[in-house]
């Protein structure tokens, strides 16, 4: 039993939208979790498991469905002195110079000119914008930027600093640079900040600060699994022990995306991943290197595709979805179609890719029968997103249709007009060459 004391606590925490048929999306599900003082803890899941929507819940942006959310054994529904939130978007007034956007917040608390203005420089100075205070934020750098944003967040001494994907928005350099510093006062204890609790889509990110890590599964979020992180700082990011924790948390996550085995398409309602045929054809081909022969580490074939896990994910449920690739113990392995896809013509490709999706993927196989039963072989994309809307939000129904509509004209099952919004069973041009 930890002594530390308990900032943070989630009692079986629920989050849940409407959707336009009136049912209801589960986006969180039962989430208990604690955060105590002198951690960082880090949340790492798919894009889409409600990693954000937990941080707006913790801060009051948000209120949970079901369960309570506690700070300091209060509960929490609306934002609250204690605990500030950093985003990924700046967010800062481009009227107001650095220094008048360090004191918003303790303007909004009612602080004192006097005291406000002493508390901003000092942490303008600690954040290292000493000799900004006068810029506007138009005239700063993107990482300088977010510096502003750390120091609004700091200067009212928050209990709790919430971190929503702080880094993601700034170059590989800026950002290594930011959160070292950050980390530097964190152990120097030169913050006034007990606990953070960070949101990211970097697995080496989190595992360079983090004393804790928890992955969620998705649909809906659920806690699926925390790591405690014991590696001492300051951690080399190519220390074997580093690298076998990369790859364990690679490992958990392929579960988290794929639910253990390879995803299914259970109904047109299905969150077909965000993934277009350019991407997976450049998937397929850099496992089938004979570099990799045709299996692939998850760590590796990240780097070496220059990819986040929220880009490489999607791209890994849709190989699995379609029969071409699937996850066993961190490896993306081709399967037996896979290797056929790849060893085939550009054409014979698009003649498998077809029946893979026409057999796997529901939603393709209703937009092909639904055009095919028209005597006009015509159909409003109004007719899907209408019926997508039953299971999914507008914007997700319009994501989702999307890609449909990606991968069904590499396929040749249907073709599209964009101008129009018609789906059709033509080749583009061949109504105007007849």
């Amino acid at each position: 039993m930890s002594t530390k004391a308990t900032l943070i606590e989630l009692r079986h925490v629920s989050k849940r939208f409407s959707a336009p048929d009136k049912s209801d999306i589960v986006v969180l599900k039962d989430i208990d979790f604690t955060l105590r003082t002198g951690e960082i803890v880090a949340i790492l899941g798919k894009s889409g498991c409600g990693k954000s929507t937990l941080l707006r819940m913790i801060c009051g942006l948000t209120e949970a469905s079901h369960g309570e959310v506690l700070y300091r054994g209060n509960q929490v529904t609306r934002p609250i002195a204690g605990i500030s939130m950093v985003f990924q978007s700046f967010g800062l007034f481009p009227w107001l110079n650095v220094l008048e956007n360090v004191e918003l917040g303790l303007e909004a608390q009612g602080v004192p000119t006097a005291e406000r203005r002493q508390r901003a420089l000092r942490i303008i100075d600690m954040i290292g914008l000493d000799g900004f205070e006068s810029a506007y934020p138009k005239e700063l750098s993107g990482g300088m930027r977010q510096r502003v944003g750390f120091a609004r967040a700091l200067v009212v001494n928050p209990d709790v600093l919430l971190m929503d994907e702080a880094f993601s928005a700034l170059d590989v350099p800026t950002a290594e640079t930011l959160r070292n510093d950050l980390l530097d006062l964190w152990i120097k204890h030169l913050i006034p900040t007990q606990a953070i609790l960070m949101v990211s889509h970097s697995i080496e990110e989190v595992l360079m600060i983090a004393d804790r890590i928890i992955i969620l599964d998705s649909n809906p979020g659920r806690l699926k699994q925390e790591l405690p992180v014991t590696l001492k700082h300051p951690r080399d990011h190519i220390a074997p022990a580093f690298r076998q924790m990369v790859d364990r948390i690679y490992e958990i996550m392929t579960s988290v995306a794929t639910g253990g085995g390879a995803p299914k398409a259970t109904g047109i309602g299905y969150r077909l991943p965000d993934a277009n045929v350019q991407q997976l054809l450049g998937v397929l081909d850099e496992i089938n290197h004979p570099v990799h022969a045709g299996k692939a580490d998850l760590p590796v074939l990240a780097d070496s595709l220059h990819l986040e896990i929220d880009d490489l994910f999607p791209l890994i449920e849709a190989l699995e979805l379609l029969d071409f690739a699937r996850v066993t113990d961190g490896e993306l392995h081709l399967t037996t179609h896979g290797q056929a896809f790849l060893e085939a013509d550009i054409q014979l490709r698009k003649v498998i890719f077809g029946e893979h999706l026409l057999k796997r993927v529901p939603l393709a196989s209703h937009i092909r029968r639904v055009i095919d039963e028209r005597p006009s072989l015509r159909a409003p994309e109004s007719r899907f997103l209408g019926e997508l809307e039953d299971y999914l939000s507008e914007a997700e129904a319009e994501r989702v249709l999307a890609v449909m509509i990606d991968w069904g004209r590499y396929a040749e099952l249907f073709a599209y007009d964009y101008d129009t919004g018609v789906f059709n069973t033509e080749n583009p041009g061949e109504e105007e060459s007849e």
